[in-house]
């Protein structure tokens, strides 16, 4: 996997077309799984499932480890006969199908789904509570969401100090076992939804590339029940300093991200078990993880936690082929695992890469600078990348073309050899939107990635997300429609011409 000639396309579940408001494990998901399978694709990438902020994105999350339960279908739990057909419809989402609703999923689907646990009989109790002995971090992930529910949703460094310290609370976990196990099944439904969908894809030839925020939010389980590998003063529970990026292309006052920096050194003397333990319980998830910010590994912007941007901060150093000498230890030094190295660069990171061999990423946008000759562009591209015509940070291909200057677009037509017409059309035949795909599928990059929005030559309006941005983000979705109005025949063609048509298994023995 990832070192023959493949490509993706990228949509998260959140934008899968669905009845309920955001998308689900349902039927949609086959669907589209068939059809990338029609089309000649080799990967799906979504983007993590964790359980999204308030604003609703996946990289802010109350854990590492837990599915977000928006994504339960609901008419599994009917089939289940855990609820009702009128319980169901309760669900329906009646806006438009066009954004996603993350108030009204949540609302509808976690009554549905206390409904679904009241329900649950014997047997479907004991497949829980094996899935919690098989999964280790199901337990505090639980007890905080319990806590955290007795606490009317306060973060826990808020709570009642015999609650707030992880090792007080824990000796009063039976007066928390209801609302707990109600929390435990939920992620049981979650996974078990999800492992059908996954290995259906499988069974067609499809994979999935999942990806895995580098960071961990303040209010999660994972900080709470692990405050010793956090930079965070265990006595007063406040973090001293924070994640962020330095400025870059997205923001010319880099991004504070606030979340709390590792302590490695605490990581270190505990044989990084904790890592070890997140990334066994992703690859399990997905059969390719890609770790988004990479670079933290070699070297990560620190900023103190009273900064207003990120401009004030400092490079440290971080664990680097210390960590991964673990992960090959425990994984094999084919891991399938791709580094999202984008962003603020240096020699250190170019030489994590050269001594992990994790594929790297590419991004055409970045490439298209009128006055340089970018990594990014594909003739500078090297087998062991994954080239992306965008990501979900990127504006789409449309939307760039029609914001960037007129030098820098001359050159990615030109580029791209765009031979006439007008570059401003959208559209499943936009010229603009093709030549510029097809520059990427040419490239020498093993694996070419499409966002769903670029092959429907949608502008700037379907963009998924805008970094630095709190607001309106992570809300794009799309039909079944839509999906079926892609032109199969075109990508289909362009996947066997750039010779990146082939299953990722084989269908009967899912030998990669």
């Amino acid at each position: 996997m990832l070192k023959k000639r493949g490509a993706g396309v990228l949509l998260h579940i959140s934008s899968l077309p669905s009845d309920y408001g955001v998308g689900v494990f349902d039927e949609n998901a086959l669907h589209f799984i068939d059809r990338l399978a029609e089309m000649g694709f080799t990967y799906w990438q979504v983007l993590p499932f964790n359980p999204t902020d308030d604003a609703g994105s996946p990289y802010c999350s109350p854990s590492a480890y837990a599915g977000n339960y928006l994504f339960i279908d609901p008419k599994g739990l009917q089939e289940m006969g855990l609820v009702t057909e009128d319980e169901v419809s309760e669900n329906v989402y009646g806006g438009t199908p066009y954004t996603a609703d993350y108030a009204f999923a949540a609302k509808q689907r976690l009554s549905l789904l206390r409904k679904a646990f009241y329900r649950m009989d014997s047997d479907l109790a004991a497949k829980v509570k094996a899935f919690e002995i098989e999964s280790g971090w199901l337990t505090d992930y639980a007890l905080y969401m319990a806590v955290k529910t007795a606490e009317g949703g306060k973060p826990w460094w808020e709570w009642e100090s015999s609650r707030a310290h992880y090792y007080e609370c824990i000796k009063n976990i039976y007066a928390y076992e209801e609302e707990a196990a109600f929390w435990k099944f939920v992620q049981y439904i979650f996974f078990a939804q999800w492992q059908k969908i996954k290995a259906y894809a499988n069974k067609n030839g499809i994979a999935v590339i999942g990806d895995m925020p580098i960071y961990v939010a303040m209010d999660s389980a994972d900080v709470w029940a692990n405050l010793p590998m956090f930079k965070i003063d265990q006595k007063s529970l406040i973090a001293k300093v924070v994640a962020g990026v330095p400025p870059d292309y997205f923001s010319e006052d880099g991004q504070l991200w606030g979340n709390p920096i590792y302590d490695w050194e605490a990581m270190k003397a505990d044989g990084y078990t904790w890592w070890l333990a997140r990334l066994s319980h992703a690859l399990s998830t997905y059969d390719t993880v890609r770790i988004d910010h990479f670079r933290a590994f070699a070297s990560y912007w620190e900023v103190p936690a009273d900064s207003e941007t990120a401009k004030t901060g400092e490079w440290v150093d971080g664990p680097k082929m210390d960590f991964f000498n673990r992960v090959f230890e425990t994984f094999g030094k084919d891991a399938p695992i791709i580094a999202e190295d984008l962003g603020t660069f240096g020699e250190d990171v170019i030489q994590l890469l050269a001594d992990t061999g994790f594929p790297g990423m590419r991004v055409i946008q970045f490439g298209f600078d009128a006055n340089g000759d970018s990594t990014h562009l594909p003739h500078n591209c090297t087998p062991n990348t994954i080239n992306y015509v965008g990501t979900h940070d990127n504006n789409t291909i449309l939307g760039w073309l029609w914001e960037a200057s007129e030098q820098d677009r001359r050159f990615a037509l030109d580029y791209c050899h765009f031979n006439g017409g007008n570059w401003g059309d959208g559209g499943y035949q936009s010229a603009s939107c093709r030549c510029v795909t097809e520059a990427v599928w040419q490239s020498a990059s093993n694996v070419a990635v499409i966002a769903l929005q670029d092959m429907c030559g949608f502008g700037a309006d379907a963009r998924m997300n805008i970094p630095g941005i709190a607001e309106k983000n992570w809300r794009f979705r799309t039909t079944r429609e839509t999906i079926d109005s892609i032109d199969t025949a075109y990508f289909r063609r362009i996947n066997a011409l750039y010779r990146r048509m082939y299953p990722a298994f084989d269908k009967a023995s899912k030998k990669q």
